[in-house]
């Protein structure tokens, strides 16, 4: 280290003239960095001999606190700068536009399911996904050997003991647990995502929802479920639409019945979404068996009740004649943004 080295620093500081806010932490670097130039005399003192420490010592002390006043200095001056001259960005130019999301279409179905339901007095009831085979099976009347209980139609988490634990195959179990819970009479829907080991196609996916429907009273009778199911079909699809019920079977319900709706797209003359017969199948229904009343400490002889089911996916399908079922879960934007209008409905 030398006189000479310091003095040069001292004139490269002193014909420093950073203007912006940029151009003074440049400066700073240059001089104050981990390699800037006065940094690099203090390294070099460390290796002086001891008499000349206290000499050299107190000049680079000096430039140092010199340095620091001068960038201190130069720095309030850029920010006066910026302030006299107002922000540099135009604060009155409209922001970039960014994309919004929007509801999915089983999200927009099963909203609109819900409130038609709410208008005629139900309540809305939800239960875990994970069950245990008394609530899916047990108590709706499902024999031992019943095709639903085998590991090929169903997702077990946990088999080989006598109450196994599974994904749910339908949201009835929801509606064991609130004729378990609720106090009589009983009046709910029962929305939720279920799961069944079946091959995913156009027509099938092993993941899917449901809304199911239960309503428990003194003097229920198969008159009361047709209307209800003839008003929630006029509020889903249109006022002209007529409905037709087919006798069917199902553990849980006696008698049963499946239930078509007259098509919206050829109003009952026949098309390809009808596939020419003019009718939609859209739910299975029927008056809770007796049995299931009993399993759940319901009495049969004075109550009685009945119960539906539908598939989301499936009303979604035929109110906008979606022709695949896996477009649901593709998450393809182009095939989303089709149902954006459908929020302004």
């Amino acid at each position: 280290m030398t006189n000479e080295q310091i003095q040069q620093v001292v004139e490269e500081l002193k014909a420093l003239n950073a203007k912006t806010a940029k151009e003074v932490e440049e400066a700073r670097v240059r001089f104050l960095g981990k390699k800037g130039s006065i940094t690099a005399l203090f390294e070099e003192f460390r290796e002086i001999a001891p008499e000349y420490k206290k000499l050299y010592g107190k000049a680079l002390n000096v430039l140092k606190q010199e340095a620091i006043a001068k960038i201190n200095e130069l720095k309030e001056i850029a920010e006066a700068d910026i302030a006299a001259g107002g922000p540099k960005e135009d604060l009155s130019l409209p922001g970039e536009g960014f994309e919004l999301g929007s509801r999915h279409p089983v999200s927009i179905v099963r909203q609109e399911i819900v409130d038609i339901f709410r208008k005629f007095g139900y309540d809305v009831a939800e239960g875990p996904e994970i069950e245990d085979d008394w609530h899916v099976f047990g108590a709706l009347n499902f024999p031992p050997n019943h095709p639903a209980r085998d590991m090929q139609d169903t997702f077990f988490v946990s088999a080989g003991h006598e109450n196994p634990v599974l994904l749910r195959t339908h949201t009835s179990s929801v509606q064991v647990r609130a004729m378990e819970k609720m106090p009589l009479p009983i009046r709910v829907i029962c929305p939720g995502r279920v799961f069944r080991n079946e091959a995913i196609s156009a027509r099938a996916h092993c993941i899917f929802h449901q809304v199911e429907g239960l309503y428990i009273d003194e003097g229920v009778t198969f008159a009361d479920l047709k209307q209800a199911i003839l008003l929630f079909a006029r509020e889903m699809f249109g006022p002209d639409t007529a409905i037709r019920m087919r006798p069917s079977y199902f553990p849980f319900t006696e008698p049963s019945s499946e239930v078509d709706v007259s098509c919206n797209i050829c109003h009952g003359k026949g098309c390809n979404i009808c596939k020419g017969t003019g009718w939609l199948e859209i739910l299975g229904c029927g008056m809770v068996d007796p049995n299931v009343l009993e399993a759940n400490g319901i009495d049969p002889q004075k109550y009685s009740g009945f119960a539906f089911g539908m598939g989301i996916e499936r009303i979604a399908m035929l109110k906008w004649q979606v022709n695949d079922l896996r477009h649901y879960f593709e998450n393809d934007l182009r095939f989303l943004h089709e149902f954006d209008t459908a929020l302004e409905v």
